[in-house]
């Protein structure tokens, strides 16, 4: 996905991002538990060299956000949500293991989601 935000010169793509993260978060989360967000994120962190430097409580609050509780974001700053979407979207989209095609149709369906609220 980066890669196509990339040959596009990334016009909107933090629009397609917040986008495709709100895609994957309710495919894979609707209907979890909050113990099941928590132990997501603590996996992400840990793949991740960095990981530590993730806020993980920020991260839950982005994910439980897309699933209804919009005020969970409602105090992260610009720059941290965008670094967890991109850290929590990237675990998602490893974890489907997508082929080429399934991740083309997510992609086109992230950026027409885009689009309807641009």
């Amino acid at each position: 996905m980066l890669e196509r935000l990339d040959q596009s010169g990334w016009g909107e793509g933090s629009q397609v991002i917040s986008a495709a993260f709100a895609l994957a978060v309710d495919k894979r989360f609707r209907g979890k538990s909050l113990q099941d967000i928590a132990r997501f994120v603590a996996d992400t962190r840990a793949r991740y060299q960095d990981g530590t430097e993730l806020p993980a409580l920020a991260m839950e609050g982005m994910i439980r956000a897309v699933l209804g509780e919009t005020h969970l974001v409602d105090d992260i700053a610009p720059d941290t949500a965008f670094s967890a979407q991109i850290a929590i979207l990237g675990t998602l989209l490893h974890d489907e293991d997508m082929t080429d095609s399934q991740l083309d149709q997510f992609i086109q369906q992230a950026e027409k989601t885009a689009a309807e609220y641009m």
